[in-house]
């Protein structure tokens, strides 16, 4: 209740354009105590709970009622599709089985910290300090997010769903969780995962999030809320930091234009696909606009497959039916329950 209840109190003082020391000061309490509230680390007094109901024009109830469950909120939206409401549905297995697997073994993850609003470029630098990631590529992000407390389910969702991602919070046991699409291309499955990392270090506490399949190409970014627009800006800085990619440029391309196998080869190696990394590119001014349509003509999946004899990130991460792909970490938990399990009877 106490981390909801901040939740509220930042996305109130937030729609109202105030500052946490604006507000500090309107109501009597420290901007440091203000803080502390809105991240769920401390809880207020009924005076001080008063205060800020009277100031901010809210009855002290809003701040105290309960909300429903994440996918009770997603699932009571009667214009969802019957595909896309069977996919929650499993989704919301997968995530009871896993509570239940922390429960068992006692191995609850860590949530890694929550941000206030900062610029989408200065949470990605700062979240790779962090984590001690520098500005070096990421190998496996599925595994990074997890283990900082965004267990994520790779699922092969069907066509007629358009959901690329989807993420919930369980508040009470602070355990964030992600679907992720794996009809999507590698490139693009990369880049839905770190969109909805951002969502939990950012937004977890503003309710679940459910991410059409367009949300993973720019031009489309405009129609949706501002928060999205911030996690795909998080979401690219994060995959690729400009000041590795301007390094390599720097060394290796500077004294001759870019051509397409350039291209190629950088999206091989922040394990991106092409379309990423040629917008990249363009916006950070290491190509042309001219190039950067030239090369957009060019045929991806041909010329990497007979530059390189096979293809990464453009192609496709599953076929076939859908079906849950779950995540190591996932296994290792089923195996250490049923152990215990045979040891303890439980």
């Amino acid at each position: 209740m106490i981390a909801k209840l901040g939740a509220k109190l930042r996305r109130t003082r937030e729609s109202l354009g105030i500052t946490q020391e604006e507000l500090s000061k309107s109501v009597g309490l420290s901007s440091e105590f203000i803080s502390l509230l809105e991240v769920g680390k401390r809880a207020p007094s009924l005076d001080s709970l008063r205060k800020l109901a009277v100031f901010l024009k809210k009855d002290m109830a809003y701040f105290l009622e309960e909300k429903e469950t994440s996918f009770e909120i997603l699932l009571n939206d009667k214009k969802m599709s019957r595909e896309t409401r069977s996919e929650l549905r499993r989704f919301k297995r997968y995530c009871e089985d896993y509570l239940q697997l922390e429960d068992l073994t006692g191995r609850r993850l860590e949530a890694a910290p929550l941000y206030n609003s900062v610029s989408p470029e200065v949470m990605a630098f700062e979240e790779r300090e962090r984590l001690g990631l520098g500005d070096e590529p990421i190998h496996d992000i599925f595994g990074l997010v997890e283990m900082n407390g965004l267990r994520i389910l790779k699922q092969a969702v069907t066509p007629k769903a358009q959901v690329a991602g989807v993420f919930v919070y369980f508040a009470a046991e602070q355990a964030g969780f992600a679907l992720v699409n794996t009809t999507l291309n590698l490139g693009e499955l990369c880049l839905i995962t770190a969109h909805e990392y951002c969502h939990f270090l950012k937004d977890r506490m503003d309710g679940p999030i459910l991410d059409n399949a367009d949300i993973v190409y720019e031009d489309y970014l405009p129609l949706y809320h501002p928060r999205e627009k911030f996690a795909h800006r998080f979401a690219v800085n994060f995959l690729v930091p400009p000041s590795k990619l301007r390094r390599i440029h720097q060394k290796e391309l500077s004294t001759r234009s870019l051509h397409f196998e350039d291209v190629i080869y950088l999206k091989r190696y922040f394990g991106v696909n092409t379309s990423l990394m040629l917008r990249r590119l363009l916006e950070l001014d290491l190509l042309s606009s001219h190039k950067y349509y030239e090369f957009k003509e060019i045929d991806f999946y041909e010329f990497e497959k007979s530059l390189f004899g096979d293809v990464a990130g453009d192609a496709k991460a599953a076929k076939g039916k859908s079906k849950t792909i779950s995540s190591e970490r996932y296994k290792i938990l089923g195996v250490s329950a049923y152990q215990k399990g045979q040891d303890t009877k439980v």
